[in-house]
């Protein structure tokens, strides 16, 4: 090898290092095509191209290659890649006498043998089986398969983030092998504080606006002057819209960790779509540390949906939520804007927001909104905690080290008689605080609670979280000891069981408190622990990535899985692809085992926690049959919640006046079925769209809930013909119940043999007190 190079061979060495690290070709996974058994793959390095013809390149590298075996057909067999367009260099099957005699040529840079690489995300593509894919747009695309090559990765969707913005150098945002911008695109990048469209924007981040207006309104001068680090522009100053986006349609970045945990390759679900960043929510964090760390205006909100309404957005993902609402649907400005998206076949995918696990607690709980819950990954963190007695306990941190090895300590936070803590470890069974503990000199903090799935929360510190019985095994050594020690050990990353999914404490619960026939949340998908890119200035990342928790997470999830399935399915309205999504979804976790949901007692999870179940966005690309809305159903619903014809008038921006007699909110066209307060029976009607083949014969499958008896009339349905798509149906439920009940649960499954297509039922008696 040679010992000493030019300084602009090292720079092109050094890339190159790093272009071999993450862009190994996918082909190299399959059998070598060894021309004996001592050979392997080597990557020949020639630096920058000596000319733009790509077939002299490739002549110029067979003629090297011969050069140094024994015939041209040698050289051939050898040759497996021609580097000709970006630089040049070739991999070829070599001995290693071979690779050292060729690493000598003066023309060669370095020689490098070929590793093997095993393709993973940050698991939660790998979870949902969309995962097939190469470590970069300019890789081996051969191996992409199912959803992601039917729709190029959604090379042709827009997607639309509502959020804090968009960090534009970070790597997620770069438009390596990207096409030119769909020409239905009509939005633009605005310049503002140190944000340049012409440099910042690209094929990638298409769209990237800014709405403060209505925050200043409410704020004036005070948030001009005493916020700490805000941009006024798309620039991201909190992270949190660069984390979304990223899950959304971020870019392929191989070998992204924290710290060594959750390494992969972080990615979008569609990762060749466009980005269209509008910033509505801004840092009000004052100086002393006091106010919201993120604000967002409902006028604000309300023009950028606008905007995305007209620039030209496929999927609008808004990780936005308030309060439980006190107003209707109606009287939201941003409920509002979600309608007119909706209305003009832009579907909107919401957060369900993190009050769980209480009931009721779901917000975005408009009908038209496609309203996610949070689940774990299959992955967990688990961290060894080794005690002086050599007990070796497991918890869950990102503690990544190093070691840490010293006396042990109990917090007791009634008493507050803590003295003796400084440079210990302590066992905390307080977590209602804002960890106060830290700030006390300790070396580390072992926190003993109630499973709440998040591990986030302390990224400088070591925190150690455990449940309860650990806690007291721990209690029990340190109050029998007279001298306890301990030692935490950096935590590691284990995926696959004995993890798996769960639907996360915090995720918001059913039933809707506004309309209680509607079910919400209506899907659930990965929502924990989830690693993308942050703002660099963000003080709980790691070289621009981090890992984040909540709702917020899972909603760009699921709007990137409706980019690739509106670029298979472009005349698809937002009801539909919501119908796909929950009629195809993972009852159980893909490993097969039940989803309980974690809260006050862990349950097996039901709709209220999950909506239809876990995403398969596999599955929801063919999923036979739709239950399909439009903007008269939508009327009716408000019709049916009793608003009256000026409300509904204003936010159609047309006269408008509801049907009579006035129609039931349960005959809504959703996919589920949810009837709160039934006394003895009663009947309502669906109806489903044949999106699979034209003649089609679907059986009805019934799983009634406990006490209640689901009759479905008909029971067949047969679709014959082109213009026999849409067939409706009605269901009778009948309780045999005498007294009030809670919730019980069901399904409605019908089947063709290939696909099953399953609404959940949720049912509650409730018996009319007479006097």
């Amino acid at each position: 090898m040679k010992n000493s190079l030019p300084s602009y061979k090292l720079v092109l060495l050094l890339a190159f290092s790093l272009f071999l690290l993450v862009n190994t070709e996918l082909g190299f996974l399959s059998p070598a095509r060894a021309l004996d058994n001592n050979t392997k793959v080597y990557i020949v390095y020639l630096g920058e191209r000596e000319n733009d013809d790509p077939e002299l390149v490739t002549a110029s590298h067979h003629q090297m290659l011969e050069s140094f075996l024994d015939s041209k057909e040698d050289a051939h067999k050898s040759m497996i890649y021609s580097y000709q367009h970006g630089f040049s260099g070739f991999a070829a099957l070599l001995t290693s006498s071979q690779a050292n005699k060729i690493s000598d040529h003066p023309e060669v840079i370095h020689v490098i043998p070929n590793r093997i690489l095993k393709l993973q995300t940050t698991r939660t593509w790998d979870l949902l089986d969309l995962s097939q894919i190469p470590t970069s747009f300019s890789s081996s695309t051969t191996s992409v398969k199912g959803l992601l090559h039917d729709t190029n990765m959604g090379s042709e969707a827009i997607i639309g983030v509502i959020d804090t913005g968009i960090w534009p150098e970070s790597k997620v945002f770069n438009d390596q092998g990207l096409g030119p911008i769909p020409k239905r695109w009509r939005g633009k990048c605005e310049p503002g504080e140190k944000f340049n469209a012409t440099i910042h924007c690209n094929k990638k981040l298409i769209g990237a606006k800014y709405y403060v207006n209505g925050l200043l309104a409410e704020m004036g001068e005070t948030f001009k002057t005493t916020t700490v680090r805000e941009f006024k522009s798309n620039r991201d100053a909190l992270g949190h819209g660069t984390h979304t986006a990223t899950i959304a349609g971020g870019s392929l970045v191989p070998n992204v960790s924290f710290y060594g945990l959750a390494r992969g390759t972080v990615r979008g679900g569609a990762p060749r779509a466009r980005i269209a960043s509008y910033k509505v929510c801004w840092n009000t964090m004052q100086k002393d540390g006091t106010g919201p760390g993120g604000s967002c205006s409902t006028a604000d909100m309300w023009k950028a949906f606008d905007d995305a309404i007209h620039d030209g957005v496929d999927v609008l993902s808004v990780s936005i939520s308030g309060d439980l609402p006190e107003d209707t649907e109606v009287d939201k400005p941003d409920f509002v804007g979600a309608f007119h998206a909706v209305s003009k076949g832009i579907p909107v995918v919401a957060a369900a927001s993190n009050e769980g696990p209480k009931a009721q607690t779901v917000a975005n709980a408009a009908p038209w909104l496609l309203t996610v819950a949070a689940t774990t990954l299959d992955r967990s963190f688990p961290t060894k905690i080794t005690l002086g007695n050599k007990q070796t306990l497991f918890g869950e941190s990102l503690f990544t080290g190093p070691e840490i090895s010293t006396g042990l300590a109990y917090w007791d936070s009634e008493s507050g008689n803590n003295a003796d803590v400084k440079g210990k470890i302590v066992l905390v069974f307080d977590t209602t605080s804002t960890y106060p503990v830290e700030t006390k000199g300790v070396a580390g903090v072992i926190y003993a609670q109630h499973p709440d799935d998040i591990v986030d929360r302390c990224h400088a510190f070591p925190c150690i979280y455990t449940d309860y019985d650990l806690g007291t095994d721990i209690l029990q050594y340190i109050r029998t000891t007279r001298s306890p020690t301990a030692r935490i050990s950096a935590a590691t990353t284990l995926t696959g069981l004995p993890a798996t999914t769960k639907v996360a404490e915090f995720s918001s619960r059913g039933p809707n408190s506004v309309s209680p026939a509607i079910l919400k949340p209506d899907i659930a998908a990965p929502g924990v622990s989830i690693l993308a890119a942050l703002s660099p200035s963000d003080p709980n990342g790691h070289d621009g990535f981090g890992l984040d928790s909540g709702t917020s997470m899972v909603t760009p999830v699921v709007s990137g899985i409706i980019a690739l399935l509106k670029s298979l399915h472009p005349d698809w309205s937002p009801a539909a692809f919501r119908s796909a999504l929950v009629t195809t979804a993972w009852r159980t976790s893909p490993s097969g085992e039940p989803i309980f949901a974690e809260g006050s007692n862990k349950k097996l999870a039901d709709p209220f926690d999950y909506g239809g179940g876990l995403v398969n966005p596999q599955r929801a690309a063919d999923p036979g049959l739709v239950y399909d809305m439009g903007i008269e159903d939508y009327i009716n619903y408000m019709c049916s919640k009793g608003y009256n014809d000026s409300s509904i008038s204003r936010v159609l921006g047309k006269k408008t006046k509801c049907p009579t007699p006035k129609p039931s909110i349960l005959d809504m066209n959703l996919p589920s079925i949810t009837i709160p307060n039934i006394e003895k029976e009663v009947t309502l009607t669906r109806s489903v769209t044949n999106v699979g083949p034209i003649k089609s014969v679907y059986k009805a499958v019934i799983e009634s809930p406990l006490g209640i008896t689901l009759t479905v009339n008909p029971t067949t349905l047969v679709f014959s013909s082109e213009d026999k798509k849409v067939l409706s149906f009605t269901v009778k439920a009948k309780t045999s119940h005498k007294v009030n009940t809670g919730y019980f649960f069901g399904s409605l499954t019908w089947t063709d043999g290939v696909h099953d297509v399953k609404i959940p039922v949720s049912v509650q008696t409730r018996i009319m007190i007479k006097f």
